[in-house]
């Protein structure tokens, strides 16, 4: 059997290693293997994968390493697989933890090798793709108010770090496993591992792992590892959509690590790095990603991406790049999570591009109107009433920074995947519930309410003071 090996791998043989460049290898050829071809190496009985990403001349390529580049050295053969990357796709998948190559990370069975998909595949074609379609119910006040959900659609959740991105996805798919009883698809791109295993067993917790599938990329691992993961995930994502016609929920912490991860390789493949040090394919790059989530009528992706922001630059390229792609713009903002209202997110900068009366319908648009009106007042106010005090105000000033306020406090909510660190039960709350409570907040039902009794609660019904 050994023998056999040997040779199937001598007819498979392409050349060895030349150079070594951290992440990135020259490999000369034999005969020139094409663009994002798989190909692969043995290192210390263990396998590493590469990728070729160009043409150097008739004989050289360069690749970059979806292993660690430890081990490597000139001289080392290197070996064609005839095709690129791809992974195994089975209804089994979900409930598993996987690699970016859909190896088990759980401690479990490997997945059976039933079928392979190519991650690299084509974008639907325009014929087959369905539009984006009405709004997706989260069960959080301030998103399903202010920055609605598109269904089919895309969110990008921008905030630095330790604003809350990560808890806040945890709750989307929370809510996609409990009210839409679809499935949730989670990219962890460049995790770090204390959060992936955090993250892995609070969803355990939360009694969503059977409808969810997480493949992870770790932080520690290679730029190239972190370049594809998201493809990996991707990939499994369509499957879903396309094969079992689920709805699909396509969540991938974080979007920026995949730029930043391109960005590491890029100088080393020679190219010139453009605008703030990136990559100069950064907007193609994205744009590979973006336009793959897309919906039919086998079923649909909802995407939800977490971007990190540097500095809290929103100007950033990486940044625009993505925002240039998406529906619906969810800003967590750091004064809102210093005054200890979570989600944090921003109810002025936060939007979405269903934000229109046709869409959402007139009663709920012209709540959202007026919150967002009483609410931006409010902070306009806030330096005068810092320093001369709230008593300066006009009655008609003094009344909207009320209601402001304490609809900014409504709007504060208990979270599920919290619960056990907070000892407050998480609380979902339909639509029209949070559109009758901002209506009476609205028309002074509650202006004899303490502010802290409208904090992280779900509806006011019942309330008591």
């Amino acid at each position: 059997m050994p023998e056999a090996v040997d040779e199937k791998e001598a007819l498979a043989s392409i050349g060895a290693i030349s150079e070594v460049h951290g992440p990135v290898v020259v490999i000369a050829c034999n005969r020139l293997p094409p663009l994002r071809q798989a190909l692969y190496a043995r290192i210390d009985h263990e396998t590493c994968l590469f990728e070729v990403h160009q043409h150097l001349d008739e004989h050289h390529v360069r690749a970059i390493t979806l292993h660690r580049s430890s081990g490597l050295h000139r001289g080392t053969m290197v070996y064609d697989t005839g095709a690129p990357l791809h992974v195994p796709v089975t209804p089994a998948c979900l409930g598993r933890l996987l690699n970016i190559f859909g190896e088990p990370l759980d401690a479990s069975d490997a997945l059976p090798a039933v079928e392979f998909r190519n991650v690299h595949s084509r974008p639907v074609p325009l014929h087959e793709v369905v539009g984006a379609g009405d709004v997706l119910e989260t069960g959080i006040k301030v998103i399903d108010l202010l920055c609605p959900f598109v269904k089919g659609g895309k969110t990008g959740l921008f905030g630095g770090a330790g604003v809350g991105k990560t808890v806040l996805i945890m709750e989307f798919m929370h809510a996609v496993a409990t009210l839409h009883k679809g499935v949730s698809v989670f990219a962890g791109v460049g995790e770090r591992i204390r959060e992936g295993h955090e993250l892995w067993h609070e969803i355990r917790k939360a009694g969503v792992l059977p409808q969810t599938l997480m493949v992870f990329g770790q932080m520690d691992e290679s730029p190239g590892v972190r370049f594809r993961v998201g493809l990996s995930a991707l990939t499994y994502a369509e499957y879903l959509r396309d094969s079992m016609q689920k709805e699909v929920l396509f969540v991938m912490d974080n979007i920026f690590r995949f730029v930043q991860a391109g960005s590491e390789v890029s100088s080393l493949l020679g190219r010139m790095p453009a605008t703030v040090g990136y990559q100069p394919t950064l907007t193609s790059e994205v744009a590979e990603m973006q336009e793959r989530i897309f919906s039919t009528r086998k079923g649909a992706i909802t995407s939800v991406q977490a971007v990190y922001v540097p500095a809290d630059d929103m100007t950033d390229p990486a940044v625009s790049a993505i925002l240039s792609h998406l529906d619906t713009t969810i800003i967590l903002s750091r004064s809102q999570a210093a005054r200890g209202i979570y989600p944090a997110v921003d109810p002025l900068q936060s939007g979405s591009k269903v934000m229109d009366a046709h869409t959402l319908g007139t009663h709920h648009y012209d709540i959202a109107e007026r919150v967002q009106e009483h609410l931006a007042r409010y902070q306009e106010l806030e330096d005068i009433i810092t320093m001369l005090g709230v008593e300066e105000l006009s009655a008609r000033d003094r009344k909207i920074v009320m209601r402001a306020r304490k609809l900014q406090r409504y709007l504060s909510q208990p979270f599920w995947t919290t619960a056990s660190h907070t000892g407050i039960d998480g609380v979902s709350v339909p639509l029209e519930r949070t559109l009758a409570d901002c209506e009476a907040f609205l028309a002074g039902h509650y202006d004899e309410i303490p502010e802290d009794h409208c904090y992280m609660r779900g509806t006011m019904a019942g309330a008591t003071w």
